[in-house]
Order: C-alpha cells, then structure tokens, then sequence
C-alpha cells in the first residue's frame, strides 16, 4: 500500500515564502520612509514569519535525517527577527550589519543545502538559486557605507541620498526577487527526477530510501 500524499509539500512552502517575501517588498516600496526603523521593522517580520515556517516545514516537509537546513535556516531567521526587535540596536550601521549577516549564513546553508541534494532533489535548483541571492545581497551591502549621503536637486526639490536608503531599498529588491522566484517555482509543474531518483523507481531499496530522504530537503528559508 502507497503512503498518503502529504498535504503539505515543498511547493507549499515555496509559495508561502513568497508570500512572505512579496509582502516585504511592497512595505518597502510603497512606503516614504526608509530608516532604519523602517527597516528593521520590515526585516524583522520577514526573517521571523519565515522562522516560524521553516520549524513547521522541518517536521512536516523534510524526512528524517534531512531537516538540518530547515533547522539552521530557522535558527537564523528567528535570531535575526530577535535582534531587529531590540529599539535601541535600531541604527543605520545596526541595519547593515544585521542584514549583511543574517542574508550571509542564510544564503550559505541554503546553496549548500542545494548542492548537496542536486543529483537527486528537482528542487536543488531552486535552493541554490535562492542561497545565492543571499549572499549576492550580503556582497552589495558590503559595499555600501552606512554613513554615505549625496544631496541632489531635481527641479527644484532637494534631497538627501543616504546610505541606509539604499540599504533598505537593497533589501526590497531582493525580496522582491525572491517572490518572483519563488512563486514561479511553486506554481511550476512538477520537475522529472534526476539519474539518481529515477534508480529508486527501477526497485533498488537503497536507492528508494536514499530518494525519498533526499526529497524536501534544501527548499527552507531564507531567506528567506
């Protein structure tokens, strides 16, 4: 007798990311005010709602033995949502810093995660791709200094281009990019299974199990 079907899969997750992930861009593009109040605000409620969706993925989506990318990434996410809610860490080089960080070591579990599942998860791919936005936003932020400030004038009106502006908007852009991503990945058709999963289905018992541990286990958090 077959197992039941999960009701809740990787692609489930992948869309709830999204959500999560779309949510934070458009708080972030809509709004006038990109302090870092602002910021952290914003970041906090990302890392943390995908904290907590990455505990239930772990026992729901991932097999024994395959949970520990959910876990870390998790830990992660909720540590960094505990850290953004502290008001007086709420500063310009704060924001860097804890972004820069948090988007690094999520970014770094996640594509490793992916690559190590790629010859037997059609979701690799995506966990890859998404472990790289991660540390391509750390890199960027890297080099952008928190105290930068360039005062314009366009007809007339005058501003001030700050560093922590154009982190926050860093920050929106890959969320932005990450929803786009990851929604397109989650309302895509299933994917066939590599060399090594179709094994499983020749009736190998080592390979099944090998197969079916390996399913469900990169496509967590982040960063998401």
């Amino acid at each position: 007798m077959s197992a039941p079907a999960r009701t809740f899969t990787v692609r489930h997750v992948q869309l709830l990311r999204a959500l999560f992930a779309a949510a934070s861009a458009l708080m972030i593009t809509f709004s006038p005010d990109h302090s870092a109040a602002v910021g952290f605000a914003v970041f906090g409620g990302f890392v943390a709602a995908s904290g907590f969706l990455l505990i239930v993925a772990a026992w729901i989506v991932a097999s024994a033995g395959n949970r520990w990318p959910f876990i870390l990434l998790a830990i992660i996410d909720l540590l960094a949502a505990i850290s953004s809610g502290v008001p007086t860490w709420r500063t310009d080089g704060a924001f860097f810093l804890a972004v820069i960080i948090w988007a690094a070591a999520s970014g770094l579990v996640e594509l490793i995660a992916g690559l190590r599942a790629r010859r037997t998860d059609p979701t690799a791919k995506d966990a890859i791709t998404i472990g790289a936005l991660g540390l391509l936003l750390a890199i960027v932020l890297l080099f952008i200094p928190a105290n930068y400030a360039l005062s314009y004038s366009v007809e007339g009106t005058a501003g001030t281009l700050t560093g922590i502006i154009l982190g926050v908007g860093m920050f929106g852009g890959y969320t932005a990019i990450v929803a786009v991503f990851l929604a397109i990945a989650g309302f895509s058709p299933n994917r066939p299974a590599s060399s090594g999963a179709a094994s499983a289905q020749d009736g190998s018992p080592e390979s099944a199990e090998t197969t079916v541990s390996d399913r469900g286990s990169v496509e967590s958090g982040g960063a998401a």
